[in-house]
């Protein structure tokens, strides 16, 4: 244990330098509590995972995520570099277009489980 109380965070999520399986016993599941914690710290917020919903049908760029959830450029920003510093979302640049995806297929199937398939099965 007093190898697990050295670590910070970032080293538990980012498994200390080494495969979960080269961790010690015990250790694998505190990493992926830390990952978990994580992306459910991310999806706390309305704002981030209202742009994590609509990236969740396909990519988008920082424009149409503007529009998409009715905030400005610098509110978008702000969610989109948090959700890239949390390694949930990838980007990749076209000439000035930026586009948005998401970076974790576990990401999506969690959104489209609980959010995304709720709000589907409420309309009808």
């Amino acid at each position: 244990m007093d190898q697990l109380a050295t670590l910070t965070l970032m080293d538990l999520v980012r498994g200390a330098g080494k495969t979960r399986e080269a961790q010690a016993p015990g250790l694998a599941r505190e990493v992926a509590v830390a990952e978990a914690a994580a992306i459910f710290k991310a999806l706390g917020h309305e704002g981030r995972l209202r742009i994590l919903c609509h990236l969740a049908g396909g990519e988008c760029s920082v424009s149409q995520l503007e529009n998409l959830i009715d905030a400005r450029q610098s509110v978008v920003s702000q969610h989109l570099a948090r959700l890239r510093a949390d390694q949930l979302v990838q980007f990749r640049r076209d000439g000035q277009t930026i586009y948005y995806s998401i970076r974790d297929a576990r990401v999506a199937d969690l959104l489209q489980a609980f959010v995304i398939g709720k709000g589907a099965a409420a309309g009808r």
